[in-house]
């Protein structure tokens, strides 16, 4: 197991230092560029998209609204990234490692946009009515006319989302329990805990989108809203500390110490690699929650899904950083969600540990919820066998339950592995078709300027009509204004 593991960590750093870390720093800087720093420049128009309420299905239902489908995307992006992969980062990397998390987090957010809005415009209708599905796997298919890339990347969404994800989740769960329940320890308890989580996951995920929507709609903003207190009281405590972390986390980015002795170097991998973890921006993961919102505009999931970078990086994660930070830990002896446990017992006492505990189950329990959904919506890409989606109901459950008995580095370093070749495929996705978002954007914008709330009719000046199925098309030369190129 362990020459296993080391042979995935070699990989790992070769793949990540020397292909994806630039083509993804490259990409979001096009991507900004491009767009003419979208995610700056309309940060007002994403908070008021955000509360759009969702139009009533045919069946009387609620469909998904924009902030339902921020909801999903929210349950998979913050989960134990935000505890535990914080607080690896920072173990690894040094405070340093906290800004690239910062910076990549605000590039990023022009590639969540693009492929969130890439995902809105090549959605698919679903048997049930005021739903949806999509994401790259459809976007390859119907923009690129690749189906064979939308197949691999649905492979590949899968296995990372609906197994190992997961299994890191469960895990995450187990080790922090084990700190706050210690005298309760013995061999019986992973497999209980994991046990446990295979029941209350399956009572979800054998209902539809919209009853995975409502739950996550509730559970998201409850575990943000008592995790920013705990992590506020913290900062309250020692905020005469304020200055020395801050301090500690830019010296860390650019400190002569840290270019000399190769730190910086680790700084930047690690804030991306867990900030990537984290945010998800680029994956190609937020996308296929975009995609089941029934919205106006293509435009607004992209805004949406940016600004759910933002609340995962800049807001979540920063509240970790503040919180492992401020305690001024012995990096050297702790790696993981521990890290911050233990940080948090030291300013708070050894209550909010507990509460901790209980936080990390709410947030991990609601990313399983969110990554079923991604897998889910990617095995009917792939096929519409009903028994196929059952077996992956299944295979969700005993990969959960395999996740609170297994290794927790290797489980970690496996969701590197599959992070970083999805992201390579969605890249490979979205840069071609980025002109399409752009073309889409200054229709958006053209349409908000002229001070309406912006209804998208499709034109074949912006997209092939043949791939667009879900929205109502026009003739291009029938609008005011010229084509937007």
């Amino acid at each position: 197991m362990d020459t296993l593991n080391s042979v995935i960590v070699d990989v790992n750093d070769v793949f990540w230092n020397w292909l994806l870390i630039p083509l993804v720093i490259a990409a979001g800087v096009y991507f900004t560029v491009r767009s003419g720093v979208v995610q700056v420049r309309m940060l007002p128009e994403m908070f008021r998209v955000v509360a759009e309420k969702g139009p009533t299905a045919a069946d009387g239902k609620k469909s998904v609204s924009a902030f339902g489908a921020f909801s999903i995307s929210a349950a998979a992006r913050v989960g134990t990234g935000n505890i535990a992969g914080v607080a690896t980062a920072i173990s690894v990397g040094g405070p340093g490692a906290v800004f690239w998390m910062w910076a990549m987090a605000t590039v990023g957010a022009a590639s969540a946009f693009v492929e969130s809005t890439l995902a809105q415009l090549y959605k698919r209708r679903e048997n049930e009515p005021g739903t949806f599905r999509g994401g790259p796997a459809y976007y390859m298919e119907h923009g690129l006319r690749r189906r064979w890339q939308g197949l691999a990347f649905a492979v590949i969404i899968t296995v990372t989302f609906g197994f190992v994800f997961n299994a890191v989740q469960a895990n995450t769960i187990v080790a922090t329990s084990r700190v706050s329940f210690s005298g309760l320890d013995g061999d019986w308890y992973a497999p209980l805990i994991g046990l446990g989580l295979v029941v209350l996951l399956g009572l979800v995920i054998f209902g539809g989108v919209r009853r995975i929507s409502h739950i996550t709609e509730v559970l998201v903003p409850v575990m943000a809203l008592v995790y920013l207190l705990l992590g506020i009281a913290v900062v309250a405590l020692n905020i005469d500390d304020l200055p020395r972390v801050i301090a500690d986390i830019v010296g860390g980015a650019f400190g002569l110490r840290e270019v000399v002795g190769g730190g910086i170097g680790a700084a930047i991998t690690q804030g991306i690699r867990r900030g990537m973890f984290s945010n998800e921006a680029g994956l190609g993961s937020a996308p296929n929650a975009a995609a089941a919102a029934d919205v106006s505009h293509p435009v607004k999931q992209g805004l949406v899904q940016s600004l759910g970078v933002y609340f995962d990086t800049l807001l979540i994660c920063s509240i970790t950083a503040f919180i492992i930070l401020t305690s001024d830990p012995d990096l050297s002896e702790r790696r993981s969600a521990d890290l911050t446990q233990t940080a948090l017992q030291a300013s708070l006492g050894s209550w909010a540990g507990h509460v901790l505990t209980a936080v990390v189950f709410m947030l991990a329990f609601s990313s399983m919820i969110g990554n079923f959904y991604y897998g889910r919506s990617n095995i009917e890409f792939m096929t519409t066998r009903p028994q196929v989606l059952t077996w992956f109901r299944i295979l969700v459950l005993v990969a959960v339950f395999g996740g609170a008995l297994g290794s927790v580095s290797l489980i970690w370093n496996l969701a590197d592995v599959f992070m970083g070749v999805m992201a390579l495929v969605n890249l490979a996705a979205i840069i071609p078709l980025g002109v399409i978002a752009f073309r889409l954007l200054a229709d958006y914008r053209e349409q908000r300027g002229a001070g309406a709330n912006p209804v998208y009719v499709h034109r074949g000046d912006i997209a092939d009509p043949a791939g667009v199925q879900c929205w109502q098309a026009t003739i291009a030369s029938s609008l005011p204004g010229k084509p937007t190129q």
